[in-house]
């Protein structure tokens, strides 16, 4: 994907108000489940697009199908790298995920494992799916409101064990804080981090 330098530069300014900053680096994997976490406000979204923007990398998400039905809105959608799922195909939103990584040369698929704003008792583990069935890593990304850090972590490699999997990404999570509420932590070392700040 070519470079636009203006919305780079608008990125870096976004961030630069809100006092955000970037740590860390990506990993350079060609196809990738990113994931950011928490997400606990509408906010996440507004610093989150910054970040994209200001390191001119495309992430692709899912999309209802009837929205590329609007006329000038399917093209907007793709040029977004808006990916069109149907959510009674047969095989599934998962199935569907995995289908269009294996398809692309080059492709990060991005979602909240939470799946809501609100505090839940656990992740939902559609981001594992995905990445196990195409077997390709999960990249973390972390807001952290205190400190107003957007930070990049290791790729994690799916094994076999789910659960065990979560667990260790979770615990990759625990020290950064959400505007509302942290990551619910793994069973092993639950806390009641989920009163808001």
């Amino acid at each position: 994907m070519p470079r636009n330098r203006g919305m780079e530069w608008l990125g870096r300014s976004v961030l630069r108000l809100g006092g955000w900053r970037m740590v860390g680096a990506f990993p350079d994997v060609p196809r990738a489940v990113l994931i950011a976490a928490p997400h606990s406000s509408n906010w996440d979204g507004v610093w989150g697009i910054a970040a994209k923007l200001a390191l001119g990398i495309r992430l692709s998400i899912l999309g209802k199908h009837s929205l590329f039905r609007i006329p000038l809105l399917g093209p907007l959608l793709r040029w977004q790298g808006v990916i069109a799922v149907d959510r009674a195909a047969p095989h599934g939103v998962v199935g569907q995920a995995v289908d269009a990584l294996n398809a692309a040369d080059c492709m990060w698929y991005a979602i909240a494992p939470e799946g809501t704003r609100k505090w839940v008792e656990q992740w939902k583990p559609g981001f594992w799916r995905i990445a196990h069935g195409a077997g390709v890593p999960v990249i973390v990304a972390a807001f952290d409101y205190p400190s107003r850090t957007i930070t990049i972590g290791p790729a994690f490699a799916p094994g076999n064990d789910m659960q065990a999997d979560i667990a260790r990404i979770q615990r990759w999570y625990a020290p950064f804080r959400g505007r509302n509420h942290d990551v619910v932590q793994p069973v092993e070392s639950a806390s009641p981090q989920h009163v808001k700040n």
